[in-house]
């Protein structure tokens, strides 16, 4: 089922909030995030057990450290932009979409938590060790909101709402286009 006027690929809520087509694309995950999934990846799996010091962990840091801070200026925009004007205008389309919105902006937690850990202003003290299970415990908090907002994003938008006939057909997903 197609939605006339409507895009695949971001969540209709922000789609209705009025928000503009070529500023979408500064919401979607970067490759910043991908390369701190490898990194993280990488480096727990080293040999060593651990090269938090070396080429891998410095890159690590930077991309922790720059994705909290990006991800922070979208949090602070969304808010802004479009999870106010939608609540206070009566904009939310069905429970998914503020499941997807704020699962989407509930990444802040993991992705600052990493700038800060990244920084040692948290956990400065412990051993690289430590660190490196603290980063890839929030690395994989961000990997699970990331994903339940993207499954809720895709959902039909009143799939939750009680005595939605939307789920007759098509179980409430999109049907993807290639």
């Amino acid at each position: 089922m197609e939605y006339e006027g409507e895009s695949h690929g971001t969540c209709r809520a922000m789609r209705g909030s009025g928000m503009q087509p070529e500023t979408r694309p500064i919401f979607h995950r970067l490759p910043v995030f991908e390369l701190l999934e490898f990194l993280q990846r990488f480096i727990a799996g080293s040999a060593t057990g651990c090269r938090f010091n070396g080429v891998a962990g410095t890159l690590n840091r930077i991309a922790g450290i720059s994705g909290g801070f990006y991800f922070s200026g979208i949090f602070v925009y969304l808010l802004a932009s479009a999870v106010i004007p939608l609540t206070s205008g009566g904009g939310w389309r069905g429970p998914a979409d503020v499941v997807a919105v704020g699962a989407y902006l509930s990444g802040i937690v993991p992705l600052l938590g990493l700038a800060l850990v990244d920084m040692r202003v948290v956990a400065g003290s412990r051993t690289d060790e430590r660190r490196l299970m603290l980063h890839a415990s929030l690395v994989a908090v961000f990997l699970v909101v990331a994903h339940v907002a993207m499954i809720f994003g895709m959902l039909d938008p009143s799939i939750l709402s009680p005595g939605s006939a939307s789920t007759a057909g098509h179980g409430g997903l999109e049907p993807m286009s290639h």
